[in-house]
């Protein structure tokens, strides 16, 4: 790999990791805008009932996570990182404008919910485009982070939370605006806005590609031009990609078919890694794939609780949370965004500094840690349903709180783990175990939708008040905060036992 030169670099770091730090806030500004609106979309929109609701929601969530290994495999063999990541933001570009498109408002009737069938069919649609947008974009911009980066560099987990912090950036902004904007004004407003974030997201990537240093070109570049049946191979992947989206569009009317599917198709990329790296690797490579998939399955445990952020948590904060005159249930989502702004500097000094003095937490200690601050962030809602009023409202304080508690868990978990992949990963399947990685998030938010069911409020009785809405969820809040400590602290004690088949 080429060295790095004083002259390359700003701040400190690669010019291009900026340019792709600004890409990726953009892309996170339409994904987290639209996402901030989603579940209230679906059950105040489509008057989707709360169940029925979070399965779509966590099945749309897992083909987001899932597709990257699709997306990296093909960028890895084929388009190269660069040709993948801009055919994934014109996908995205097409699925967020598409959602801004909304249709009537569904109703009530005597028969059951009405719905306009023809614009319910192109919000799914919409979907679908935006999963095979992230499919081919979302994998491949990290890994292009992690190649600008020698072997065993002391800046690469700096860099990738420099990176982290301009996916929340976006996160935060959009957020507020798209929420705020949807919820008040019409739901087009913040989906149109988000499709317009996404479009300046690609509009900077084609600007900024003269600073990736030669990164992420294809690996054969006249392979892609050969043609077969009147067709480049460039084309036909291009081609057979949107017709995959129809594919994406029918998985996420049928959830309980796509939960089967992503279990299946899961359990088959873990037996080709497990036999990638018995029959393909040293005895060091194996040691670390290996070991990346064992933490792979531990970081599902955390991220089905932090998924609850975009589907039982806000349908939490819009029934059961003071909010005051002003905030809407989906603008509390951007505390993550914003806790990451302030808190990423300190933890990415704070590893600097203990890795200095020799007392950094191993990657999996770090792990542990993050399953455990998900856990009390839970608790942090029982301690407020603790101190309801007598209508079952909750200090927003106690909301708070809980997503302090998470984003502090994921700054111990998402940024090591993207980096520990790029660090372990054989070069040669490196943007593949990039989705792999996804894949794991995945599984965690279809499981985490299931979860969200279990919290299913019936909003057509008569009798349901705030006091037995609350009663729903703390019940389920507190199981989870207990599960989610314990499990932590599990992995705590042997990660000393992990770390040693990562060196």
């Amino acid at each position: 790999m080429t060295s790095i030169t004083a002259t390359d670099t700003f701040l400190g770091h690669p010019k291009g990791l900026y340019v792709l730090f600004a890409t990726e806030m953009w892309e996170r500004f339409s994904y987290y805008g639209m996402r901030a609106l989603l579940i209230l979309y679906l059950t105040k929109h489509w008057l989707f009932a709360d169940g029925e609701a979070a399965m779509i929601y966590g099945t749309y969530a897992a083909l987001v996570y899932a597709v990257p290994v699709l997306g990296g495999m093909i960028a890895d063999r084929y388009l190269g990182l660069r040709k993948a990541i801009v055919f994934g933001a014109v996908l995205l570009v097409v699925g967020h404008l598409g959602m801004a498109i909304e249709g009537p408002q569904a109703v009530q009737s005597a028969d059951g919910v009405v719905r306009s069938s023809i614009h319910e069919q192109f919000f799914y649609l919409a979907l679908a485009f935006i999963v095979v947008g992230v499919g081919f974009l979302k994998a491949n911009i990290s890994t292009i982070v992690g190649s600008l980066y020698q072997d065993n560099d002391p800046r690469r987990d700096g860099g990738f939370t420099i990176f982290y912090m301009g996916i929340n950036l976006g996160a935060f902004v959009a957020t507020l605006v798209c929420a705020y904007l949807g919820e008040t004004y019409g739901w087009r407003y913040g989906f149109g806005l988000a499709g317009i974030g996404m479009l300046v997201g690609l509009v900077t990537f084609l600007w900024g590609t003269k600073y990736l240093e030669g990164h992420g070109l294809p690996p054969n570049a006249e392979q892609l031009k050969a043609s077969r049946f009147g067709l480049t191979l460039e084309t036909s992947i291009y081609t057979i990609s949107v017709a995959f989206v129809l594919i994406i569009w029918l998985a996420i009317q049928n959830t309980g078919e796509m939960g089967l599917a992503l279990t299946v198709f899961a359990g088959a990329i873990t037996a080709y890694v497990i036999w990638f790296s018995m029959s393909s690797c040293t005895t060091q490579e194996r040691n670390r794939m290996l070991t990346m998939l064992l933490l792979m399955a531990f970081s599902v445990v955390f991220w089905a609780l932090f998924e609850q952020a975009g589907s039982s948590v806000t349908l939490f904060t819009d029934r059961n949370i003071d909010r005051g005159d002003f905030f809407t249930a989906g603008m509390f989502q951007s505390l993550n965004a914003l806790f990451i702004i302030l808190l990423a500097p300190v933890f990415a000094s704070a590893w600097v500094v203990f890795a200095r003095r020799r007392i950094e937490p191993s990657t999996p200690m770090k792990f542990g840690i993050a399953i455990v601050l998900a856990g009390l962030g839970f608790f942090a809602l029982v301690l407020g349903a603790l101190n309801a009023n007598s209508a079952g409202q909750v200090a927003a304080i106690y909301l708070v709180l809980m997503y302090l508690l998470h984003t502090m868990g994921e700054l111990c978990l998402s940024p090591v783990g993207l980096s520990m992949v790029t660090k372990l990963s054989v070069q040669r399947v490196a943007a593949m175990m990039m989705g792999v990685w996804f894949l794991s998030s995945a599984l965690a938010a279809y499981v985490g939708g299931w979860i969200a069911g279990l919290m299913a409020i019936d909003t057509t009785s008569a009798g349901e008040s705030g006091v037995e809405s609350l009663a729903v969820y703390v019940s389920v809040f507190e199981k989870l905060g207990l599960f989610a400590v314990l499990t932590g602290i599990a992995l705590m004690a042997v990660s000393p036992w992990i770390a040693k088949r990562m060196t």
